[in-house]
């Protein structure tokens, strides 16, 4: 699936993720684990190799049940920063595979296509697979596009305006932010996992850049090409030998780096980000855990129990049992380079020391206490119908043969992988948890509003440390407080003034607009149409010319969606059904319900907060002019955060109305909406509320 695709996934599944939950919860019962039957034997087929002169490893496992194969090809490099060039080899990567100096990239596609092969290069590596009969010739493409590539200024150029549109579209999104500056400071800013992207970075990548990246790290000494399928050795030999002897002998260089620290005692890295609706929160410590320590199969099976699954310590205390959030998560890395154990989630800002709190509490309870031997079992369980599931895989075998290689692992590692889980006691578990799982030395990275949960965290007692969103250090940051005379009505009533006046406002008694959406990632087209009367209003999000979800009131409020018509209850009801009026202000006015709670920054400017029921509205303290407001959306057990960001306000028949709104919608990312029509007191009909 390709990013795009995936972006686009994650945006149709935010949308519809609350009304899906009520209809899979009628289906399964999520208590309850899947009965385990006999595990099947694992078969994986070992390779015959040969080597290349300029040092390409090959490793073929003939496998004709289908007439297929797959090839993988990987760079095995020792990581490298790319300093004030990060992004260079992520930019080179993209470029490869647009058609070679040998043929152009239309002509290119065109033919990966007419095969219906898939072909896919990237910095360390590239993947094939199509049906055996092409088998040679799809070689013969990959070492064309690998190694005569086709650098050219034109696609760079369209290369650096995706990425640079990508880190615009993310600049804002507080999983990014948080992820960004946990690792920064975990490994420095110095350091390969360290570093990240900048937009200007990106602006300061040339061509020359790009070639030069290519020719010291796109080399063969540390590269393994396996091919898996429909094949027989000796023919892959000559088309191997054939397409890739041309790649000129070469070895990337090695560059050491200092070994990072962890922190001497457990403390909060904040980050303040003022238009946060959510809290992202990640506890991390470094390891040196490797695929070859006998911890390794252990230290599965803790994070399992802890973090790594749905019925783990984190999930089920987080999510089931205090509604903190969607989901909690654990990760414990593995490999030949130094490594994290991270665990963390999206939390409730107004949970958030809480969370913290019960985080380190469910981490220290598998140092402290024997795992029960129910959940030793189902966590065995769960991996060795992954591994089976996984071991059917072209690509896992390719994976497999290929860690054995560069993790320098025992030729029968996969083999006994099952027997090796199977040994894991709960003494291991508690042991390996200790010694990898540092509640004591941890880094908790938290990025949220601070002006809502600084003090909540100071009374965790737990040291706090503040850092920008780049993870510079910083003050803590001021809570900017108002005067006396500023009420919510006081507010509304410059808001009014500023769009054209409360008269002019009260005389519009139906409103319709028409929105174009886009997302940097997604290529379909997205809509947005708004319509409202007195006490009547609908918004109607679709995507390629069809509704995905309509949110109306009309003698009640409720959401439709997949065909369903659920009612909008409780706060969230009542907030949809309060703003039902073509100016919602208008109708807002006299509502003594309503809360001026204070000034806070919002994306750079100093804002007016008022809330009522689940929204908050942010006013411009200088124009009067809303800058934008983020709904909380609760139904059946789920919530999910909503934020719109308004930008420059434009006359419409004497009006001002926002010409755009960035919509954030959860890890979907952000839906850029332009107007295109606003009618004022036509174009609306009680047929439209139906």
């Amino acid at each position: 699936m390709s990013i795009k695709m995936r972006k686009l996934k994650q945006i149709v599944l935010t949308l519809l993720i609350i009304v899906s939950s009520a209809s899979i919860a009628q289906k399964l019962d999520i208590n309850k684990m899947p009965t385990s039957g006999s595990a099947p034997k694992v078969n994986l087929g070992k390779p015959q190799t040969f080597t290349l002169p300029n040092g390409l490893q090959v490793m073929v496992v003939e496998d004709n049940k289908l007439p297929r194969f797959s090839a993988q090809l990987t760079i095995d490099n020792e990581p490298f920063a790319e300093g004030d060039k990060k992004g260079v080899s992520g930019l080179m990567g993209s470029l490869l595979g647009k058609g070679s100096t040998k043929t152009p990239k239309d002509k290119f596609e065109a033919e990966v296509d007419f095969m219906g092969a898939s072909l896919e290069l990237y910095s360390s590596g590239a993947y094939a697979s199509g049906l055996s009969r092409y088998f040679e010739r799809v070689m013969e493409m990959l070492g064309e596009a690998a190694l005569m590539p086709n650098f050219t200024q034109e696609e760079l150029d369209k290369e650096k305006d995706k990425a640079i549109e990508g880190l615009k579209s993310g600049e804002k999104s507080v999983p990014a932010i948080a992820g960004r500056v946990s690792a920064a400071l975990s490994y420095g800013m110095n350091h390969p996992f360290g570093e990240y992207e900048t937009i200007d970075k990106y602006k300061g990548i040339t061509l020359e850049d790009l070639k030069a990246n290519y020719n010291k790290f796109f080399v063969p000494a540390k590269a393994y090409l396996v091919i898996i399928g429909d094949v027989k050795f000796e023919n892959v030999k000559t088309v191997v030998t054939k397409h890739f002897e041309l790649w000129k002998k070469a070895s990337a260089p090695v560059i050491s780096y200092s070994d990072p620290k962890n922190v001497q005692f457990t403390q909060i890295n904040f980050i303040d980000v003022p238009h946060a609706v959510q809290a992202e929160v990640t506890l991390s410590n470094l390891t040196n855990l490797k695929m070859t320590d006998p911890d390794y199969f252990p230290a599965l099976i803790a994070n399992e129990i802890v973090g790594g699954s749905f019925e783990s310590y984190l999930n089920k205390t987080l999510r089931e049992v205090k509604g903190w959030t969607y989901g909690a998560r654990s990760r414990v890395g593995a490999s030949k380079n130094i490594n994290r154990f991270t665990a963390g989630a999206s939390l409730r800002q107004v949970a958030i020391d809480s969370a913290v709190v019960e985080i380190l509490t469910q981490i220290n309870k598998i140092r402290k206490e024997f795992v029960k031997d129910e959940d030793l079992k189902n966590a065995k369980a769960t991996f060795a119908g992954d591994f089976i599931r996984e071991s059917a895989k072209p690509r896992t075998i390719s994976n497999y043969a290929l860690r054995i290689e560069t993790q320098n692992l025992p030729k029968d590692f996969y083999e006994k992988y099952l027997a090796n889980l199977e040994k894991v006691t709960k003494e291991d578990v508690m042991r390996v948890a200790k010694k990898y799982f540092m509640t004591d030395n941890a880094r908790i990275v938290v990025a949220a509003k601070g002006s809502e949960v600084i003090e909540k965290l100071e009374a965790t007692k737990i040291p706090i440390y503040y850092f920008d969103q780049w993870g510079n250090e910083t003050k803590k940051p001021e809570q900017k407080k108002a005067d006396g005379s500023i009420s919510a009505q006081s507010v509304l009533e410059n808001y009014l003034k500023a769009i054209g006046g409360k008269d002019k406002a009260e005389s519009v008694k139906t409103l319709s607009i028409d929105y174009t959406g886009k997302h940097p990632q997604a290529p379909m087209a997205f809509s947005l149409i708004v319509k409202a009367s007195k006490d009547k209003k609908i918004e109607d999000m679709g995507a390629g010319g069809a509704s995905m979800m309509k949110m109306l009131t009309n003698n009640g409020a409720y959401m439709v969606a997949q065909g369903q018509k659920l009612p909008l209850e409780g706060d969230y009801g009542n907030s949809f059904k309060l703003t039902a009026n073509p100016i919602a202000e208008v109708a807002l006015l006299n509502n003594k319900d309503l809360k001026f709670s204070g000034i806070e920054d919002f994306n750079g400017k100093e804002a007016y907060v008022v809330k009522f029921a689940t929204k908050t509205l942010f006013f411009d303290s200088k124009t009067g002019l809303k800058l934008g407001e983020n709904t909380t959306i609760s139904m059946m057990g789920q919530e999910m955060e909503l934020k719109d960001v308004f930008g420059e306000y434009q006359d419409y028949s004497g009006i001002k109305f926002p010409k755009t709104i960035d919509r954030e919608m959860g890890p979907g990312g952000a839906l850029t909406f332009t107007v295109s029509t606003v009618k004022l007191n036509e174009g609306v009909t009680d047929a439209d509320f139906e």
